[in-house]
């Protein structure tokens, strides 16, 4: 008995050994000829794709813009010549996306309280609204109600015919004008929107306001100079795509700076009050020209070599778009360039097209190439992608998003903004692991068997406070149930500014992130099953 309980226990451990290796992910070897494929990629070639694309010439491919489109047409010209499938609209590369475009006359807006007339783009901006009313004013506070925080901005209150003052603590968007009460997050709108919960406008609205007001809090008065650049300049949005403006075109909503609007309410310490008449009326004049602008994702497909695994895809992508110019700006440079923001991304994803195009080795899934517009709008062409595919979207396997890969922390940098810049051989990885464990491994293990750079996860942190996973457009295929992972650099002091230029980008670096990420789609095209989905995204990265 004592020899058979040995052997026994030598059979257990021998079997707990097994299952243990076979479910450790088996290392990725990089073969001679793909290490030869995505040599086909370098740092020159990047270099000097990047010096277009960021070039003043460019002025700064602003969504939608000259730059832009011309943008578009160099990537579709090259595409064409490297012989990929156009998957756009109507057998070309590109699919167009119609955009509301808004421009309001300073002549025809003009907003007065009693016998004070204040000015427009200077004390005040229309943020949206094309129409002519007066009204008594009343103040509401933030303006929200969630009913599972308690929280109703306009109990007690009529608003009927009325126009509602409100108070801005945070930075406005859309119908959040805003931003969340205290200790409020987006996770704790639940319920149905309308009936559990509703924006500060559509709410308001449908109390039977006739417009908004909304006084300017510290963060926004003190950015004001900032915000008349962006605030003064026409309004987009695509056509298509619900982006967070009114429902209703004509309601007004204007923007007051907070030094004329603490006076508007009666001293800076009414700001907290819930809700009171303001006993005042105003006139609000907010006239607008609308009419339609286009733009594009540019969409291409590499088909596979498998008759059978072809028809399903591997996604890889980049947005193409930055921030364009800004007359108002401080200083001589008013052109955005967006080299890493992400211009590094945009010839990153070219460059991987032209060496698939050339290389001797062939992906047995087809690779699907989208160079999305409208990112820095609000992630607006990876939306309207997802939501309007040129493609059968459900064969869409894993999608890659490559958005600022190309600056690194040099050696005794101390300035702050660069504090979270990734060095030479580091690059943050987001979301390999969120959804599926395939992917990761794949991710991981390309990683591991060829360059070994270091791959830095902490903003997979579902609490990360730059909210980094919903920043860019892998979002949109997240949400469309679509496994994703995420290169991107850092943040570092030329973050949005004009300095981002081409002549700041470290090649090197570029070129060994960007070979990595082409092993990555050729092994992920050559799993003999898809990624499955095998684990759920934290409530926090869900809305």
């Amino acid at each position: 008995m004592k020899k058979n309980l040995i052997g026994i226990l030598v059979i257990a451990v021998f079997a707990a050994q097994a299952a243990f290796a076979q479910s450790k992910p088996k290392p990725i070897v990089i073969t001679p000829a793909e290490r030869k494929a995505v040599s086909g990629v370098t740092a020159k070639q990047m270099s000097d794709y990047l010096h277009f694309v960021a070039s003043d010439e460019m002025e700064g491919r602003d969504t939608p813009s000259r730059g832009l489109d011309t943008t578009a047409k160099f990537i579709g010209m090259n595409l064409s010549r490297w012989g990929f499938k156009p998957a756009g609209d109507d057998g070309t590369y590109y699919q167009k996306i119609a955009l509301r475009y808004e421009t309001a006359d300073p002549a025809a807006n003009s907003f007065k309280v009693g016998d004070v007339t204040y000015k427009f783009n200077e004390d005040y901006f229309r943020m949206s609204g094309d129409a002519s009313v007066s009204g008594d004013l009343v103040f509401a506070g933030h303006g929200w109600m969630i009913k599972s925080k308690g929280i109703d901005a306009l109990e007690g209150l009529d608003v009927s015919g009325k126009i509602v003052v409100l108070y801005a603590k945070g930075f406005p968007r859309g119908l959040n004008a805003t931003g969340f009460p205290d200790g409020v997050t987006r996770a704790d709108l639940t319920g149905k929107e309308g009936v559990d919960w509703e924006y500060p406008v559509n709410y308001a609205k449908s109390k039977g306001a006739k417009g908004i007001i909304v006084i300017a809090g510290p963060q926004l008065t003190k950015a004001w100079p900032m915000i008349k650049g962006f605030l003064s300049r026409a309004k987009v949005s695509p056509e298509k795509l619900d982006t967070g403006t009114p429902s209703d075109p004509h309601f007004p909503v204007i923007l007051l700076n907070g030094t004329p609007g603490e006076a508007l309410i009666g001293g800076a310490d009414k700001v907290n009050a819930k809700s009171f008449d303001l006993n005042k009326n105003a006139v609000i004049e907010a006239k607008a020209k609308v009419e339609t602008k286009w733009t594009q994702n540019v969409v291409a497909l590499w088909e596979g070599s498998d008759p059978v695994l072809k028809k399903e895809m591997v996604a890889i992508g980049a947005h193409y778009d930055h921030e364009g110019m800004n007359p108002n700006a401080p200083g001589p440079d008013k052109i955005w360039n967006g080299a890493d923001d992400d211009g590094s991304g945009t010839v990153a994803v070219l460059s991987i097209a032209e060496a698939l195009s050339h290389a001797s080795i062939k992906p047995k899934r087809s690779i699907l190439f989208v160079w999305h517009c409208g990112e820095e709008k609000g992630l607006w062409g990876s939306e309207y992608f997802n939501k309007f595919p040129t493609v059968d979207i459900k064969q869409v396997v894993a999608q890659l998003n490559i958005d600022m890969i190309g600056r690194s922390k040099p050696a005794g940098d101390t300035d702050p903004k660069d504090a979270e810049l990734s060095g030479p051989n580091m690059i943050y990885v987001i979301g390999k692991d969120m959804m599926s464990s395939t992917l990761g491994n794949v991710v991981s293990g390309v990683n591991s068997g060829y360059l070994k750079m270091d791959y830095d996860t902490r903003y997979d942190d579902p609490n990360d406070k730059n909210r980094f996973f919903f920043r860019s457009d892998h979002f949109n295929y997240a949400q469309n149930g679509i496994p994703v992972t995420f290169w991107f650099d850092g943040v570092h002091v030329d973050y949005h500014q004009p300095g981002d230029t081409a002549d700041k980008i470290d090649y090197v670096k570029m070129e060994k992130v960007t070979r990595t990420i082409m092993l990555t789609l050729y092994k992920l095209a050559d799993l003999k099953v898809r990624p499955a989905i095998d684990k759920e995204l934290p409530k926090e990265l869900r809305r």
